[in-house]
């Protein structure tokens, strides 16, 4: 007798599983063909779901019209810290599943215990540790002033006696840190591996998703190039997936969405770690030009929006001849791809000679601008460490640049030199087109270009 696999009855079905993409493969290959990384197929066993007699699935709910659904207003669960709270589009939503995740040592159980703190004032939260004992969790709560009598520690890592504490305590708030340390007991491979997170996120999807369940946030570890540890899959099954990152070495953390099913994923939360925890940064423009250089070559100040928020930053550029044949290219804070192209732009529309010198731009306080509208700025900046000159300290610069040179418009005009003027600048170098967007600048003298070389002259004389 054979089973309907083509196996024996009664056989273990298996798949292999790619540790580093999640891709699936009937038969155990050396290399994977999505990652093209070498013995990463681990043999992950095949859960059978209930059937019924026919072999065929047991039907679940009937389908529903959609003009008879009802569409009632669901009271979010608000956590108290401004930064989260916006993230997240106005608080937790009761019944949702949470993904947060970031580099090893950026903060995320500290932020997570101090999520736990806020909403444990009004109502009870579970906080399950996979990774530290009671007393170690006890230790960081002390220091970060965590102590709430409704905010309830369990050390554990089997996911069936997570659920059953859920079920006797009913918190509206589980936080499960981290889910590569849950596992099923009824499943062979080992924590943290493909199958049991992709299987121990479905059972707390289940669990958050029935009747009066609990908001869960779970905290997941990245690998070395960045991704999240585990398959892909793991963002796909959550409702919210959050990035914690920044640079250890500076005090600047920003909390981003890439995720969001009941808000925007355009905001982002910026926050400062203290010797008391995270604190939220309410003028983060402010704090990031706080330690600008005077009449420095190579500084200029950008406007960029994260989100709804704009954020006045500084670029510095440093622009050296170089002793090796081949000039280096190195940014931090702005993609590399679009830093190069950018001295393509200055070396054949401009004039700038370039291809003979090394080129470093970076974004201070550790903060990363992807957006056009810091183009620019960019250019402007590595142009005035090459000439020697100073820009104007109270001159802010927006515009994205083409490969002809042009300066094109840019979104959100109004609200960046808004920000501009809060911030005490005086005059804005931004593009032509843009200047019919803004009704009252507030004092802030506003002057238009149309090109790259006609902005250097504007900016550098």
């Amino acid at each position: 007798m054979r089973s309907k696999g083509g196996g024996p009855a009664g056989a273990r079905r298996v798949v292999y599983v790619c540790q580093e993409c999640g891709y699936e493969s009937a038969k155990w290959l050396g290399r994977c063909p999505a990652c093209e990384a070498w013995n990463t197929l681990v043999e992950e066993p095949v859960e059978r779901h209930p059937t019924s007699a026919g072999g065929t699935r047991v039907p679940g709910v009937a389908p529903t019209p959609i003009t008879e659904v009802a569409l009632d207003h669901e009271d979010r669960i608000e956590i108290g810290i401004d930064e989260v709270d916006r993230v997240l589009g106005g608080g937790l939503v009761p019944g949702s599943l949470v993904l947060i995740s970031g580099d090893p040592g950026i903060g995320k159980s500290t932020l997570v215990l101090q999520i736990a703190q806020h909403v444990a004032v009004e109502r009870p939260v579970l906080y399950v540790s996979g990774e530290e004992s009671i007393r170690q969790t006890k230790m960081r709560a002390a220091r970060l002033g965590v102590n709430s009598s409704r905010l309830l520690v369990l050390a554990e890592t089997d996911l069936e006696a997570i659920k059953s504490h859920v079920a006797q305590v009913t918190p509206h708030l589980v936080i499960v840190d981290s889910i590569q340390t849950v596992y099923r007991p009824d499943l062979p491979a080992a924590p943290g591996s493909v199958g049991q997170i992709r299987e121990c996120t479905g059972d707390l999807l289940r669990l958050a998703k029935s009747e009066g369940g609990p908001a869960i946030l779970v905290v997941g570890h990245v690998t070395k190039e960045g991704a999240i540890a585990g398959p892909r899959v793991l963002e796909h099954m959550v409702d919210t997936v959050l990035y914690f990152e920044g640079e250890r070495h500076h005090a600047y953390r920003l909390l981003r969405v890439t995720k969001n099913r009941f808000g925007s994923t355009n905001e982002i939360g910026i926050f400062s770690m203290s010797g008391r925890g995270l604190v939220e940064v309410a003028d983060p423009s402010a704090l990031f030009l706080s330690e600008r250089p005077v009449d420095a070559p190579g500084s200029v100040v950008v406007c960029a929006m994260e989100g709804s928020r704009p954020l006045l930053l500084e670029v510095q550029a440093l622009v050296t001849r170089t002793p090796f044949g081949l000039p280096r290219r190195t940014a931090a804070g702005v993609d590399l791809n679009r830093m190069v192209l950018l001295l393509a732009v200055l070396e054949k529309r401009a004039g700038l000679h370039l291809m003979n010198s090394d080129v470093y731009v970076s974004v201070a306080g550790g903060v990363r601008a992807d957006e056009p509208a810091v183009d620019l700025g960019v250019a402007l900046a590595v142009a005035s460490s090459h000439r020697e000159r100073p820009a104007d300290p109270a001159t802010v610069v927006v515009g994205e640049v083409g490969l002809g040179g042009e300066v094109r418009a840019v979104s959100r005009i109004a609200s960046r030199v808004a920000e501009a003027g809060k911030l005490g600048f005086r005059r804005m170098i931004l593009p032509r087109a843009s200047l019919a967007g803004v009704e009252d600048p507030g004092g802030v003298e506003l002057i238009g270009t149309a090109d790259i070389r006609e902005a250097l002259n504007l900016l550098l004389g």
